[in-house]
């Protein structure tokens, strides 16, 4: 037993039942010294000491409890995002090995053999359903430790912010029209008037738009919720108000774009490739139309705590990746820092130029020795 300092904080050290442990303290060795004296006392009395072995499980076991877990408390597209990496990657892998024996190497060696199929940010998606699995399995008292703390995920760049311009917005209404689908037209206008995901415009039933208060109210259902599980409410006005009373209602669906059975749209991402490639656009997803809806909102002048709202982030910096669309406000700034600035370094630099003459002086310099 003892205590060691590691970077700014003093651990103690000590064996109990056979077995070592290290826990952290503080920055205090004095108090460090104390918690080992007291954990001394505890071993000594044979005192319940807050330390239990793991409960010993196999892997494709505890896949099969994660998942209960992930279909009762995550969104249908998580809980499947989730089904298929734990059934098609890992329990193959790793299935009938006890789970306590899944260590960071086995997870290097997974990502190592990950990243030679797919891209990065791929497996960097796959790494966050992992790193949840084992979290849970150290909540759950599975596992003492969770080896994925000392495992690392690739750093990649972000993309920028693809949005439509004007112009490419007006070729691809142009092209939904011309596909004579008028459900998938609305989604389409639904997206660039509101920056709602695809997932609460194809939920969206009328009874969530109230024409009375000209709102539509964005919740939480039995069939999705909504990404933070939490209800924001959009207005409606203008061309989106008059567009949705024309809408034509099915009396057999609630939804406002029902699929041609009643229920929810489908394939969305389908007639959107197609539509866009009528319109001639490139490189843009469906939900680049969100994208799109708050970059014309911040170019605008419209502030990014009122985009936040609109868009339903969670978390400002979410927000923030729109800044950069802002620039009349970045301009007015550096105007602002330039004014006095500016003035100051100008006297400086027409006092003595450093180790230089004039522009004027070296023009007549020039001419003499001509």
């Amino acid at each position: 037993m003892g205590v060691f300092k590691k970077g700014k904080n003093w651990w103690i050290d000590f064996y109990h039942q056979g077995k070592r442990f290290r826990r952290k303290v503080g920055p205090s060795k004095k108090v460090a010294e104390m918690a080992l004296a007291d954990v001394q006392v505890r071993i000594a009395k044979k005192e319940f000491l807050g330390i239990r072995e793991p409960k010993r499980i196999l892997f494709k076991d505890f896949a099969l409890e994660y998942l209960e877990y992930s279909k009762a408390n995550k969104a249908k597209s998580s809980y499947l995002r989730d089904r298929t990496i734990l059934n098609t990657h890992l329990v193959p892998s790793w299935g009938d090995a006890d789970l306590s024996k899944i260590n960071a190497k086995l997870l290097e060696e997974y990502k190592a053999r990950r990243l030679g199929k797919v891209k990065p940010s791929t497996f960097n998606r796959e790494f966050n359903t992992i790193k949840n699995f084992f979290r849970k399995a150290v909540e759950w008292g599975y596992l003492g430790d969770n080896p994925t703390a000392l495992v690392k995920g690739i750093k990649t760049g972000k993309p920028p912010i693809r949005f439509l311009r004007s112009e490419e917005i007006q070729r691809l209404l142009q092209a939904c029209d011309a596909s004579g689908h008028h459900q998938f037209c609305g989604i389409v206008v639904m997206a660039l008037n509101t920056g709602m995901r695809k997932g609460e415009i194809l939920r969206l039933r009328w009874t969530d738009i109230d024409f009375g208060l000209g709102q539509i109210r964005v919740v939480s259902g039995a069939d999705g919720n909504t990404k933070n599980y939490e209800s924001r409410v959009i207005h409606v006005r203008g061309n989106l108000e008059r567009l949705l009373k024309r809408h034509p209602r099915r009396l057999d669906s609630p939804y406002v774009f029902p699929g041609e059975s009643g229920g929810m749209f489908t394939k969305t991402n389908y007639h959107f490739r197609r539509a866009v490639k009528r319109a001639g656009i490139e490189h843009v997803r469906f939900h680049d139309l969100r994208h799109t809806f708050a970059s014309h909102l911040v170019m605008n002048g419209v502030d990014l705590r009122t985009v936040q709202e609109l868009l339903g982030h969670r978390d400002m910096r979410m927000t923030l990746k729109y800044s950069h669309l802002a620039p009349d406000h970045i301009k007015k700034a550096m105007e602002v820092l330039d004014a006095p600035v500016g003035d100051v370094w100008a006297k400086i630099l027409d006092g003595h130029y450093l180790d230089t003459k004039p522009p004027e002086q070296e023009n007549q310099d020039a001419a003499d020795q001509a």
